[in-house]
C-alpha cells in the first residue's frame, strides 16, 4: 500500500502515515527498511496490518527523493535549476520537428494527429516553449510539440528550492 508520513516524532521513534484511503496508521522506527529517509510528507510503501491500537504500518519503505527531472528525455538535476519560463514564439506553419532524433511525446503524437489543413506559403504559427536555465549557464528549450509545457510548469513549480 502507497501513502505519506504526516507526522514524524524522531525523539520517540514513531510517526503516522496517511495511506491511499485516507486513513492515518502507526508506525515505529524498527519497521522501517530505511529509517535515515524518514521525513514528513514523504512518500512510503508499507504492509497494512492493525494492532490493539488501531491501523498501524510494518515493512515501511521510505520512497527515495529524485535528484533528476526529465523533461523530453533531458535529465535535469534539480538542484542546478536556476530558473524557468514560458514564452511564445512565430514559427512557420510547416516547421517540422526532426523526427530522426526526437523523443517520442504526448505533444509530438498529438501533432500528428491533427487534422491536417492547407499551409500557406509563408504562414505562421505561435509556437509556445519552455526554457530551463541552470546555474552552470545551459538553457534547455522544450516547445509544446515535444512536451505539456503547462503540466511541466505545475512540476518544476512544485520542485523544492
Amino acid at each position: 500500500m502507497n501513502g505519506t508520513i504526516t507526522t514524524w516524532f524522531e525523539e520517540k521513534g514513531f510517526g503516522f502515515i496517511k495511506d491511499e484511503n485516507g486513513d492515518n496508521r502507526y508506525f515505529h522506527v524498527i519497521k522501517v527498511a530505511n529509517p535515515e529517509l524518514i521525513k514528513k510528507d514523504a512518500a512510503v510503501t508499507f504492509e497494512p496490518t492493525t494492532n490493539n491500537k488501531g491501523l498501524s504500518a510494518y515493512a515501511v519503505k521510505v520512497e527515495p527523493e529524485s535528484k533528476y527531472i526529465f523533461i523530453a528525455g533531458e535529465r535535469i538535476k534539480i538542484t542546478s535549476i536556476k530558473s524557468f519560463l514560458v514564452y511564445s514564439e512565430e514559427v512557420p506553419a510547416d516547421a517540422k520537428i526532426d523526427k530522426e532524433n526526437a523523443v517520442l511525446s504526448v505533444g509530438l503524437l498529438m501533432n500528428s494527429i491533427r487534422p491536417k489543413q492547407e499551409k500557406k506559403a509563408d504562414e505562421m504559427r505561435k509556437l509556445k516553449k519552455l526554457a530551463v536555465t541552470t546555474f552552470q549557464g545551459t538553457t534547455h528549450i522544450f516547445s509544446e510539440d515535444e512536451i505539456d509545457v503547462e503540466a511541466t510548469m505545475k512540476i518544476l513549480k512544485a520542485l523544492p528550492r
